[in-house]
């Protein structure tokens, strides 16, 4: 076996074939335990139990080869039957972009559906999903650290073309920052 395994690395880790994504999975469906990648160590550790009696919505995690300004790996939020495991690959596809601002600073969400899941692996655009699915998202975001006396602002949902235009955008930063540190 060459090297160890990272989660935020790796050949061929995100595909943007026919629109599908590969992601990571971070926090599990229905969990308190906010979850995150150690950067170090390519690990899945616990950041914290949430303060209030709030629980993720859906499965939530990164996309790997992104980075944002925050130098966290693009956020995704995937809509699916089942909850998944840490650290567990799903292949998704975009519907749209959740703008957020926590704390005065950007931390946007993308908005997907898990493509193995019949019930939703038809959706294409935020707009088919049912609007109470979305304001349960919305009001899980707006509400998650409220008990730590921490502001969150979200805003409209976004179509599925937005999405695309962050991804890709996060893709570019992430090259950049590789193709920066990679140089003598």
């Amino acid at each position: 076996m060459r090297g160890s395994f990272h989660l935020c690395q790796g050949d061929h880790l995100l595909h943007i074939l026919g629109m599908i994504l590969r992601l990571v999975v971070e926090i599990t469906k229905g969990s308190k335990v906010k979850y995150e990648l150690d950067k170090k160590t390519g690990m899945i550790k616990v950041d914290r139990v949430l303060y209030s009696s709030v629980v993720y919505p859906h499965n939530y995690g990164f996309i790997p080869h992104t980075l944002c300004e925050d130098n966290d790996p693009l956020d995704c939020l995937v809509i699916m039957q089942e909850p998944v495991l840490p650290g567990c690959f799903l292949r998704a596809r975009a519907l749209g972009l959740m703008p957020m601002i926590d704390q005065g600073e950007k931390d946007d969400k993308i908005i997907a559906v898990c493509v193995d899941d019949p019930e939703y692996k038809h959706y294409t655009d935020i707009k088919d999903l049912p609007p109470h699915r979305l304001t349960e998202i919305r009001r899980f975001f707006e509400d998650y650290k409220k008990n730590e006396n921490k502001a969150v602002a979200v805003n409209e949902f976004l179509p599925a073309s937005t999405a695309f235009e962050a991804i890709q955008y996060s893709m570019d930063l992430y090259a950049e920052y590789v193709l920066h540190t990679l140089r003598p």
